[in-house]
């Protein structure tokens, strides 16, 4: 519970937070654009 807290109270805390959210996100964005780069080669490599 004391992490929590911690998390969400302090200055480092919250940067910590913006950190972790920032790489979920930037994941899940560069997950999308790789499978429609990858969806976009295989449609070329058919022509």
């Amino acid at each position: 519970m004391k992490a929590i807290q911690d998390l969400f109270s302090t200055d480092y805390g919250m940067m910590s937070f913006v950190i972790i959210a920032a790489i979920i996100v930037g994941s899940i964005v560069a997950y999308f654009v790789l499978v429609k780069k990858m969806d976009e080669s295989a449609a070329n490599s058919k022509k």
